[in-house]
């Protein structure tokens, strides 16, 4: 205390000789002796200035500290689809995992942001995307730039899971450059950016209020569940999922069950650990007004709405599990995604509501949860990892929630107006004012249609081009084996699959070696004419009548192999030219048996 008390003495004491000597030199007034309120007033601005520098370093620190946050979330989505997908797949999950981090930065630096945020600085005209601060020129806050960044990747990430164990990669990375340059960004200028058209602080705002999406309820989770959704729909369910190899329905789903719950427990402690990063960081300007004291509120609600979320989904499921079974089965998967739907539903009310709504809310999700899950599985919807009623339904809710249980006070001191508040506050008024309720619902519509109007020909696109879905062959053998040659590295590859593909695994890896190496074949020998070089060319192996010619999902399987172009002039040339040269080589080899034979 007396070091500080020391330090604080000195730094005065060398403002008040460095004010007065200024002054002097200056000679205010013709005299050489400066006033008294000129003196405090340099000594003030002296000290302004040296405040501001501190909060602004302050700012940025704790900025930058959420963005690593909110970024270090991408481990725990890794973690958790890992450990959802069978032990075959892994190494390619987890490669989606860090290509749409890539992709996500490339797509937010060169456009992205743009869109998102760039405008002039005195325009106040509400538009429908950005046009400015493309590749980070003019941008003014790069640690803003940063945390938005996570922001976007966060989005884009929550996709892998419901394309895991079919989807092809290159199809992965194009999506993930899309979504994070020109399909996230419209809905970030909508409801973040002051010209959008659903911005709380727009000079005219919808209604007159604007949507609250405080942390990115709609933004993040219902953009990236909405696409999720999509997604899962146009690329069809896994191989025996639902159907058979003949595209027969099943007469009950087949169990996919993940090989490691240790890693979704795991990502699941990494993801909550993380939101208290996005959603307390939200805040952006810790040292502005009473910020500071908003930050421990966030995350108080933060926790409690997951560890309402958690409980809702264990004691339901275990109570819908015994009254169909008779036995008491606590569901762990069921569990840990139930405390990720109450962090998702708290995401844009966490800084708006009290701490007994942030349980409601929580416990609203957990149930949701559930519902959710049992309907897409009803509905022939395959998600291995369940992010479509974690993220899109919980998003939903959690929107809804604001127009719902939005308290004055802390609307106020977030938003500096509390005209248009939750509508039990606003009933207890004796208005029942549902603004705010119908700017939620109007923002969740957007959100859904704008994702949907440019996801579903993007998607479709894909798949009528052949480049969405995995070969049927390198699926069920795993897309490990497909992608990174794990088939060299694991000779086993036991796979908890349906019997049928089971019982047949050894002759369907069988089968994929071969097609590998006629393959490695079939590329030298084009590399071999294209030099003048006539090379054999191998013929096509016999293919599996369970897999190939087979109807798939109502629709031909063509295989990779079966895909190679060999139908050039060249090749068919060379073709022609080696059946010639067996046809001379057959027939000089006879003539020499009979000249022995005489």
């Amino acid at each position: 205390m007396v070091y500080v008390s020391t330090m604080a003495t000195d730094g005065i004491t060398s403002t008040y000789q460095t004010c007065l000597s200024d002054l002097t030199a200056l000679s205010i007034n013709g005299t050489t002796t400066p006033t008294t309120d000129a003196l405090l007033l340099c000594i003030s601005n002296t000290f302004d200035a040296a405040n501001t520098g501190t909060e602004n370093s302050i700012d940025t620190f704790f900025l930058l500290y959420a963005a690593s946050l909110v970024f270090f979330m991408q481990t725990g989505f890794a973690m958790i689809s890992a450990g959802c997908v069978r032990i075959n797949n892994v190494q390619n999950t987890l490669l989606k995992n860090l290509l749409d981090a890539c992709g996500a930065a490339f797509g937010w630096y060169t456009v992205g942001y743009a869109f998102a945020y760039g405008r002039d600085p005195d325009e106040t005209e509400t538009t429908f995307i950005g046009n400015n601060d493309f590749v980070l020129m003019g941008v003014e806050s790069n640690s803003f730039w940063l945390f938005q960044l996570a922001f976007a990747a966060t989005s884009t990430t929550i996709v892998a899971g419901a394309l895991a164990e079919r989807c092809q990669m290159t199809a992965y990375l194009a999506y993930s450059v899309v979504l994070s340059a020109f399909v996230y960004p419209v809905v970030v200028h909508a409801i973040w950016s002051p010209t959008g058209f659903l911005n709380h602080y727009n000079l005219n705002p919808l209604f007159g209020s604007g949507m609250i999406d405080f942390a990115g309820g709609a933004v993040v989770h219902i953009t990236g569940g909405t696409t999720a959704l999509i997604a899962a729909i146009i690329l069809g369910p896994r191989t025996m999922r639902f159907y058979d190899l003949a595209g027969r329905l099943l007469d009950e789903p087949t169990e996919m069950p993940g090989h490691s719950l240790s890693l979704q427990c795991l990502g699941t402690f990494i993801l909550w650990f993380g939101w208290y990063g996005f959603n307390a960081g939200s805040i952006i300007y810790i040292t502005e007004d009473d910020n500071y004291l908003a930050v421990p509120h966030i995350i108080i609600n933060c926790t409690l709405a997951a560890s309402a979320g958690c409980i809702t989904a264990l004691f339901l499921s275990t109570y819908i599990s015994e009254r169909l079974t008779g036995e008491v089965s606590f569901n762990l998967q069921y569990t840990m995604n139930g405390c990720l739907s109450g962090l998702v539903a708290i995401t844009p009310a966490c800084a708006v509501v009290d701490n007994w709504a942030s349980i409601v809310i929580g416990l609203v999700a957990g149930a949701l949860y559930l519902g959710g899950s049992k309907l897409i599985v009803k509905r022939r919807i395959d998600d291995a990892v369940d992010a479509i009623p974690v993220h899109l339904t919980n998003g939903i809710w959690g929107c809804i929630s604001v127009g719902l249980f939005a308290d004055p006070t802390w609307v106020n001191k977030i938003y500096h107006n509390s005209t248009h508040v939750g509508w039990f506050y606003s009933w207890g008024r004796g208005s029942a004012d549902g603004t705010l309720l119908a700017c939620q619902l109007v923002g969740i519509l957007f959100v859904i249609g704008w994702v949907m109007a440019t996801m579903i020909p993007f998607f479709s696109l894909l798949h009528w081009w052949g480049f969405l879905r995995a070969d049927p062959l390198e699926e069920i053998v795993g897309l490990d084996i497909g992608y990174t040659g794990a088939i060299y590295k694991n000779r086993e590859n036991k796979v908890d699959v349906h019997d049928e593909l089971e019982a047949k695994m050894p002759e369907y890896l069988e089968e994929y070696k071969n097609r590998r190496e006629e393959k490695a074949l079939l590329v030298k020998a084009k590399t071999e004419t294209r030099q003048g070089v006539l090379a054999p060319i191998p013929a096509s192996s016999v293919h599996n009548p369970s897999i190939h010619g087979s109807s798939y999902h109502g629709r031909k399987v063509v295989t990779a192999f079966e895909s190679l172009d060999c139908s050039s002039d060249r090749m068919s040339a060379n073709l022609n030219l080696d059946e010639s040269r067996a046809s001379a080589a057959s027939a000089t080899s006879r003539k020499s048996e009979s000249r022995s034979l005489r």
